[in-house]
Parts: structure tokens; sequence; C-alpha cells
């Protein structure tokens, strides 16, 4: 059955699901009225009356009128994954999926408002960074909806949804002298090669998982960072930032890592650390964790604390010897060291009685330190 109506100086026909009784026949003619009456009161929407209607399209005010935000995210992501990182694309797409499309799928494009984030957000339980990341998909996609013309604006341009979180512990949990000793000593080849690797060079997982021997110069002393190898890419990515490309300088203990683990993997491919239970690269950091480090632990006798605690502990051993900030950043593959005293603030030498004892030896007067030294005497 058709219902038949003039709009905008069209005449236009749309079919609705009734069969021709006459008791349909009075309903189409209601649904008809009603239509008559929206479009002379100026509140006719076509899209809503009749949603899956070619011609609903066509009287869209903008062409975000005529597609849900499922719709649109869909394609968007779809169109994202040749241009994105495989880890971040399985990021996106695991928010897009699982979380905004249940959430706001069914809105059109343009009636998404930041009510309806705030109203989306009060019933979360995650952290405002967990939240951020869910959104940035969603940003991004209706950044590049504003760029095509599809919409007017982005609700959420210059805009972030927080709440109010209560203090976090911090989660840098670094191992001492005798907890790396304790796990070391239950490990043994290459497994223990690959441990004393991460204490001491700060790599990431990622980072160690995709470390090839060609990036390692014995001459100059120093592994080159140009790659990493996260779960979700099925090759090795780029890096995470710009500054992770990086030469990080082969202390003793890295480096006697590295020569121990020659014997293993040097010759049989490029790879320098390989699972010890296949004698095959790393497919990322999940089965380091699940089969050689967890364990690990357990025979040590050590609490658990992730693998990434490895880079944790470089850092504020670093730090706590009197490394300087920048330089330690810097080996870490940070821009600058600004995160290195927020994060690692505590582990920097303050409380060495020897702290400032470099600068009065090079820069004080002759006279100031008789007068130290005569205090001392006394």
């Amino acid at each position: 059955m058709e219902i038949s109506f003039p709009y905008k100086g069209v005449r236009c026909r749309e079919r609705v699901k009734l069969k021709p009784t006459p008791a349909n026949l009075k309903r189409a003619e209601r649904h008809r009225a009603a239509i008559m009456d929206a479009i002379d009161k100026g509140t006719f929407d076509y899209l809503v009356t009749f949603p899956d209607s070619p011609r609903g399209k066509e009287f869209a005010r903008v062409p975000g009128d005529a597609l849900t935000i499922k719709h649109y995210l869909t394609q968007w992501l779809d169109d994202q994954k040749n241009q994105l990182k495989a880890s971040t694309y399985d990021d996106y797409k695991k928010s897009v999926n699982n979380i905004l499309i249940p959430a706001f799928g069914h809105l059109k494009l343009t009636d998404l408002k930041r009510k309806h984030i705030k109203a989306w957000g009060k019933g979360l339980t995650c952290s405002n960074k967990r939240i951020a990341n869910i959104l940035s998909p969603l940003r991004s996609a209706l950044d590049e909806a504003v760029e095509d013309e599809v919409i007017d604006q982005n609700p959420l341009q210059g805009w972030t949804y927080s709440r109010k979180e209560e203090p976090k512990e911090d989660h840098v949990d670094p191992f001492n002298r005798e907890e790396q000793n304790a796990i070391l000593n239950a490990l043994n080849g290459q497994g223990r090669n690959l441990i004393q690797f991460a204490f001491w060079s700060g790599l990431r997982t990622s980072e160690l998982v995709a470390l090839r021997w060609g990036d390692v110069d014995w001459i100059k002393g120093v592994v080159r960072v140009r790659r990493a190898q996260t779960q979700a890419a099925e090759d090795d990515e780029t890096t995470k930032t710009n500054a992770g490309r990086r030469d990080v300088k082969l202390l003793d203990p890295a480096l006697a890592a590295l020569t121990t683990q020659k014997a293993w993997t040097f010759l049989a491919g490029e790879h320098v650390f390989h699972n010890p239970r296949t004698n095959e690269p790393w497919e990322g950091d999940q089965p380091i964790r699940k089969t050689l480090w967890t364990p690990a632990l357990k025979k040590a006798g050590v609490a658990y604390r992730n693998p990434y605690q490895t880079r944790h502990t470089y850092a504020s051993m670093m730090l706590s010897s009197g490394e300087h900030p920048m330089w330690v950043a810097k080996q870490m593959g940070h821009a600058d060291w600004t995160m290195i005293a927020r994060r690692y603030g505590k582990w920097m030498p303050d409380a060495d009685p020897e702290c400032g004892n470099r600068a009065v030896g090079l820069y004080a007067q002759p006279e100031d330190q008789q007068k130290k030294n005569k205090g001392n005497s006394q």
C-alpha cells in the first residue's frame, strides 16, 4: 500500500507495510493526514517518518541527516584499515563495535550532542583516560565528517568528557636488586638473556620482540630501536612515537646478555630473542608474560608485576644512581624529561648525602671549601 503526498513541490509516494483492507485504508488516511499537518506546521522530518526511504535522503538538510552513527562509523572504520597501525586499528575496532555503536549507533549523525556523551559516561566506572581512548575513534570520525561537509560541526571539538576521580596509586613498582637477582636465577638460557637485557636496556616489550641482530651496533655499543611488534599486528610496526626511534647505550649487563644470546639465535635468523619453547621469534608480549615471565616470578617467590615493570626498573636504577634525567629520557624514547620527572621523580637522588658535591668541587671558591673542611674537623 502507498501513501501519496506533496512535499517541497514534489509528489512523493511511500510504501507502508499494510494490507489493503478497509481498516488499513482508514489507518493510511490518518497517517497521511498527520503527515500533511506536520508539513503545514513545518515539523515534518522525512527521514524520521520514512527512515529507509531513498527520497528522504534527497530532502535531508545536510548529508549527515541521512546517516546513522552506526552506518558512518562502520564505513569510516573500514576506510581506516590501511591507514592505521594494526594495533591502533584493533583498538579502534573494539571501541567502535563493542561500545560506541551499541551506545550511539541508533542516532542520526547530526543528532549526536554532548548530552548523549555525558549521559553515557555517567554509567561508566573506568578511568577518564580509558573513556578518552574509547571516544578517540568517534572524535576522529566526526572530524572527518566535518571536513567532508557531512555534518556542520563536531560536538566533541574542543571538549573532553571527564568526571571526578579518586587519586590513584602510582603504578610504577620497580624490582629491587634482590628481586632482580631472584628472577634471573629462576631463568636460564634464552629466557634469562631476554629478561636481563630488558632490565638493563629499558626497552618496551614490543620493542624487545621486534629487535633484530642488524639493530645491534657492536662498535658503537648501542642498539638502534626502530620498530615494535604488538600482539595485534602481523608485521613489525614503527615505534610508539618519533622519539621512540632511538639509539640505546649498551650497558655492560645488557651487552653481556646479547653476547650470550648470540649462541642461540645469531645464525638462526634475524630476531635476537626467540621463544625457548618453539625456538621461533616471539609473537608478542602475551606469550612472554604467560609462558616465561609469570612462571619465573612464581619460581623466584617475587610478588607479581607485569613485564613492563622491567622498563620502570631500568628508569629507577638510572635515576637513583644519579644519571641525568634528560639522558634517561632519551634512552627510554621520550621527547623530553618532564614525564620522567613526573613518573620517576622519587627515584631522583635528592636524599643522597653526596648530592651537590660534584658542583661544589667544580665551582665553589677555595676559601668556602676550606671553611667546610674546618667545620667538619671540629
